[in-house]
Parts: C-alpha cells; structure tokens; sequence
C-alpha cells in the first residue's frame, strides 16, 4: 500500500513537471511563428441579436491592444468587431482570435462570409483562426452573439493559416495533458482498490472521483476540444455538467471520512445536499436531451443557482472545518489546508494577472494549485491508511501481550491452588523428619556420618524454602500496610547483601535519596528486592557491581537496580517470572515469581533490559505516597 501511494505521489510530481515545461516550449512556438504581424488596434460596437448581417455604419468604438475593454451597454447580447487587415497577404493566410467570448461567431470580408460557428450549447468560450485570401488591403468584420450576455473579444495574431492553427493547438495541449494524467492516476486508484480493506475503501474511491472529475474537467473545459472537434461540443459541455456533478459531492465524501461528519453534521448536510443536487442536475440534463435543448436555459439557470449556492455554503464549511482542525494541530488539516491554500495563492495570482494584463491574460498558475491540492488529499489518505495500519500492528502486539499476560495469570493461578492446597501439609513432616535428623547428627559418632545427616538437612532447608515461596505466591496480599521510606529500607537490605556480594567479588552501590516514600509491607518489600538483588550478585561470576538509584518520576518512585554480569537474551527476558524457568543449574523461577506478584499487588510495575555479555537493568517503579 506504502509503494501505491508513492507511485501515486510520483505520478502527481511528474504532472507539475510536465505542465511546467509545456506551456513554456508551446508558448515560445506560438510567439516565434505566429507574431508575424500582431493586429493592435480594433474597433467595436455593440448590438443585439437582432443584427443583421450587415455590419453598422458609424458608432465604432476604437480599442487598443492592452488598453482595458469599454463597458457595454447592460443586456447586450451581440457585438461587432471591425479588424483592418494588412495590406498584402498570402493566399494562404490566417488571423489568430486568442479568445472570443460568444456562441455563435460570424466573421465576413467584402459580405461574404469566411468563418462560422454555431453552438447548441452555454460553452462561450472560442479560440479560432479565420481564413484568409485576397492581395489587397480588406476590412474583416467579426459579429460575436451570445445569449448569456457574457461577450468579448481579445488577441489577434496574423500571419500563416497552417502555423497559426498548428500552434494554436499546441497553446492548449497542456491541459489535456495534465487533464488526461489525471484521468491515468484515477483508474490506477480505482484498479488499486481491490486491494484495500473495507474500512479504506471509502476514502480512497472518493478521492479517486475527485482526482477523475478534475482530470475530465480540464480536459472537457479547454477550448482544445471546442474548436477542433466543435461538432461534439454539446457532448463536451454535457460532460463537463457531469463531472462537476461528480466532484462536489465526492469532495465532501472525501471531507467525511477524512474528518468526520462535523459539528452539527454540517458535513453530511452539504454531502447530502450535493448528493441532490446531481441527482437534479441528471435527471434535468436527461430531460434537456430528450427535448433537443428546449429547456436548456431553465436547467442552466437552476442548476447554476442551486451550485453557487452549495459551493458558497460548502466552501464556508470546508475553510471553517480546516481552520477548527487545524487550531486544534491535526496535521491531516494543516496538510490539506496547505495544499489549499496554494490553489487559492495561485488562484488569486492568475486574477491579478487577468486584471493586471487588462483581462487579456490566459489563466494558467490556477492548473498547478489543483495538482498541490490534490497531492495534499493524496498524502492526507496516504497517513490514515499508515496510521490505520500501525493501529492493527499495535493492536496485534497488544493482544500478543494479552494472550502471554493471560497464559501466565493462568499457569501462576494453577500454581497458587497447587501451593494452598499441599503446602501446610507438606511443610509439617519436613520439620519433624529435619529434627529427627538433627538428633541423629548428634549422636553420629563417625563424621562420615555427620557429613550425611548435614545434607540431608540442607536439602530439608531448601525444600522448606520453596514451600516457603510457595506460600508467599499463594497469598499475596499485603498485611500492615505502612508508610515505607525506601532510603531506610535499602539499608536493611544493603546491611544483609553487602557482604555477600563482597563474599562474591563485587561491589554493591546504594544511591538512594532520603524523601522517596511510598505505601507497602516492609517485610515483602524486602523480600522482593533481596530476591532481585541476589540474582545480580549471582549473575557477576566474580568482579563486578551493582548499582542501586532511586528517584521520582512525575507521580511515581523508581528504583534502578544496574549489574555488569553476564546479561540475558531476549528470548531469556520474555521467559522471566514464569514458573520452573530459571537460569540457575538448581533454580526454581520461584523466587521471581514472588517478586512479580509482591511488585503487582503493592500497584508497581517491573521493566528489564538487558544484553548478553553486558549486563542487566532492572526498573520498578511505585506509586509515590
């Protein structure tokens, strides 16, 4: 899943790459072939679409190449444009029209007409070259019509019709790159799906909508199509209503799973209102079909309406909804607010630019904002899929911890129904076969003898020290629960273990501050730690230490207990306290197990670390009286 996003992610940087480099090569085609002879200076008049096709006689209005366009009269619907052409041109000439906001153009030379288009459908926006042929100096006419009222005209190039309309092409070629790439990194997505689980599926097919609508709506939404293939641009502004009928409400599916559904469920309103909304939009376009456009205005004016508004009311909740979040340091919204936020950067640049530029400015930055963007929702997926992953690793961790906690609870609770039941039993015939051997002792009179009876009383001893701990494991809870300073009672402890571990060689450090107070029994206190301590002394073969530190930490006192024996494997570790497992030739395990259960029942925890060869620490910590 890691190498899917990545390639996803690679996939996404290879687009910003390509698109940046594009417009550029296309760009410097277009002004070393095409700038032939760039046509200044226009004249205009507004109309209606009543206009004849006989252009007006006076009322021009003179326009300037980079001046700002006058202001037309409200509810102007049409518009002539009056170019003079050079004096001499070859017969296989040609004029640039860069942008021409109308549906229907209408261009004539001498009353005749040498270019028309007309459009079935709201797409307004045109990018064309005129034929030209003639070797005298002619007055070309343009007459633009468009219902929506939106009309106007800019760029004029003149020069050779094949270069012309080759780079034209090329001007464009960018989106429907970029458009198609992300088409490309949609159908990945939506093949990678069957790999996923259920909970990840939401999610990453959401995106994998938002990724493929944005890709069809660059691609549909380029005067590319429109004026290369204008036969299908009915089918082309269908699509383009289609794919934002997809993207809005797959964007708040995407929101939804990524964040949640809101306060108030103000997310799942909107998506429930997008999810309306296309089904609206669907059934009116359908019914527009059908009927051959009669009812093209009404679905246009509704549909568009009830958008804008969803797109305000949502867009207020998405920048709400990542501000909230971010505030609150989730990176998943500071993420995807910076992603955002670049487009809205880019977006805001290719305005001023736009007004900056007199309006005759191809907006072009907006393109690499949705790339960022959609690299934000890519890496925002990306982590609730990790993080969803190192939720289950840890998760099987904390039940593999589960399952050994419950296997040991169990073997130590078979054992403590083991000791309570035959301990006291067993214990009595000790001490009464340990004194008879005693009086044997004393009556031996060869010390062969003598040497006899004193093991076989030691092994009694020894058994009777099991049974010992057996009945210490039986009944762990605590009796006289007192206030224990810790300094205090390592002194008892270091009073009776120094000289052992001197007897052994090594050296035995307390460090242990005067304050540290916790709340326990004295005497299983003792007991726990004389056991761990032993075994230190028992694990440094010969020359060595063991350090003993105390201290607090936050709510709790922690005792250090560090050795420079011979150290344990990790396979040793996880064995500790379980019972009959012991690193001793004649060890039982008991003595650990002990300790554990004085450690648990006294509310403390008990952490060791160690290496092979190196040594061992151990950690226990209390609660702090």
């Amino acid at each position: 899943m890691k190498a899917i996003l990545k390639y996803t992610i690679f996939i996404l940087l290879s687009i910003v790459v390509i698109t940046s480099i594009s417009p550029t090569i296309t760009f410097a085609n277009t002004e070393e072939s095409a700038s032939k002879i760039r046509i200044t200076e226009w004249q205009l008049h507004p109309g209606n679409d009543e206009d004849n096709k006989i252009p007006p006689a006076d009322g021009w209005i003179t326009v300037k190449e980079n001046e700002k366009e006058p202001v037309l009269p409200k509810g102007t619907s049409s518009m002539w444009v009056k170019i003079q052409l050079p004096a001499e041109f070859d017969s296989h000439a040609g004029l640039l029209v860069n942008k021409a906001y109308a549906q229907n153009v209408f261009a004539y030379i001498n009353g005749s007409m040498v270019y028309e288009s007309i459009r079935d459908h709201y797409y307004d926006v045109n990018k064309f070259v005129i034929p030209l042929d003639g070797p005298t100096n002619e007055t070309l006419y343009i007459h633009l019509v468009n219902e929506t009222g939106n009309i106007g005209i800019n760029g004029f190039v003149f020069g050779d019709y094949t270069n012309l309309y080759r780079n034209m092409v090329l001007q464009d070629l960018p989106d429907i790159i970029l458009g198609a790439a992300f088409i490309f990194v949609a159908a990945i997505m939506f093949f990678c799906m069957i790999f996923l689980k259920k909970v990840h599926v939401s999610g990453w097919k959401s995106l994998s909508l938002i990724i493929l609508s944005l890709g069809c709506l660059l691609i549909l939404y380029s005067p590319f199509l429109y004026s290369v293939y204008e036969e299908y641009g009915f089918l082309f502004a269908t699509g383009t209503d289609l794919s934002i009928n997809v993207l809005f409400p797959a964007l708040f599916f995407f929101l939804e799973t990524i964040f949640g559904k809101g306060k108030f469920a103000l997310v799942r309103i909107i998506k429930y209102y997008a999810m309306s909304l296309i089904t609206l939009s669907t059934i009116g376009l359908g019914i527009n079909i059908a009927t051959d456009n009669a009812y093209y205005s009404i679905y246009y004016l509704v549909t568009t309406t009830l958008f804008a508004i969803g797109v305000i009311g949502g867009g207020i909740i998405f920048v709400g909804l990542l501000v909230i979040h971010s505030l609150k340091k989730q990176k998943d919204a500071i993420i995807v607010s910076i992603g955002f936020g670049i487009f809205i950067l880019l977006a805001v640049f290719d305005m001023f630019k736009y007004y900056a530029a007199s309006r005759n400015y191809e907006f072009l930055y907006w393109k690499w904002g949705i790339v960022c963007f959609i690299l934000s929702l890519v890496i925002t997926l990306g982590r609730q899929i990790v993080l969803s992953f190192e939720k289950v690793v840890t998760y099987s961790k904390q039940l593999e911890i589960f399952n050994n906690e419950l296997q040991r609870s169990e073997k130590m609770d078979m054992i403590s129904q083991l000791a309570a039941s035959v301990a006291h039993e067993v214990r009595n015939p000790l001490q009464v076969t340990r004194g008879f051997l005693q009086l044997l002792e004393e009556k031996s009179i060869s010390n062969k003898e003598k040497n006899y009876m004193v093991l076989a009383i030691n092994e009694l001893d020894r058994a009777s020290e099991i049974i010992t701990d057996f009945l210490t494991f039986a009944k762990p809870q605590l009796e006289h629960v007192t206030l224990l300073n810790i300094a205090n009672e390592f002194k008892h402890i270091g009073s009776m273990l120094i000289p052992l571990a001197n007897l052994q060689g090594g050296k035995l450090k307390l460090n242990i501050p005067d304050h540290l107070q916790i709340q326990g029994n004295s005497s299983k206190f003792k007991q726990a730690f004389i056991n761990m301590i032993k075994n230190s002394i028992e694990a440094l073969e010969g020359d060595g230490e063991i350090e003993i530190k105390g201290y607090r930490e936050d709510n709790r006192v922690v005792v250090q207990i560090k050795d420079n024996g011979i150290g344990m494997t990790e396979s040793e570790l996880a064995k500790l306290g379980e019972p009959y497992y012991s690193n001793k030739t004649k060890g039982t395990g008991l003595g650990l197990m002990v300790t554990f259960s004085i450690i648990e029942v006294m509310q403390g925890n008990i952490v060791f670390k160690s290496s092979k060869g190196i040594g061992t620490e151990v950690y226990i910590s209390f609660p702090a009286a």
